[in-house]
């Protein structure tokens, strides 16, 4: 697919088909988003890659129950490591570039998704105390996107 096609086909999917995504793609998909811009080439982002039923189901009740999460076949949390952004740039990196930079890695890995023949939905709506409890993520982890991944519906 040439990029403005890509552009032009990405879409949010929320209705998934019981097809697991191989590992290779997943990678794919992780390395689409490492590759985006940030501050500072500082990187501030974390992907988590939840295939556990448990965890999606959980993920869909903090998500005010936006169910298509849990029955994606991969969902990827993307995080800020707001901590990191702000040794470099303070509040500011805190607040903002590290966000930014999520969103940049964001964008790259849904063009990815697109560009693979797969679907995703980004999801933001969700309660990120319950997101990181569930995660167990560390302090200086944000939880800022939720990406249900699989092959469309």
């Amino acid at each position: 697919m040439d990029f403005w096609e890509t552009i032009k086909k990405r879409h949010c999917v929320r209705s998934f088909a019981a097809k697991q995504v191989s590992d290779d793609l997943i990678e794919k998909i992780i390395s689409a988003g490492k590759l985006a811009p940030s501050a500072g080439g500082l990187q501030t982002w974390h992907f988590e890659i939840i295939k556990e039923q448990k965890i999606k189901d959980d993920l869909t009740i903090a998500s005010m129950m936006q169910k298509f999460i849990a029955q994606a076949p991969i969902v990827i949390v993307i995080c800020a490591d707001v901590e990191k952004s702000a040794g470099t740039y303070g509040e500011r990196g805190r607040d903002l570039y590290a966000i930014q930079d999520t969103a940049a890695a964001t964008q790259n890995m849904l063009l990815a998704v697109t560009d693979l023949g797969l679907g995703a939905c980004w999801v933001g709506a969700f309660d990120e105390d319950k997101v990181s409890q569930i995660l167990n993520l560390p302090s200086q982890l944000r939880p800022v996107v939720i990406l249900p991944v699989g092959y469309k519906n």
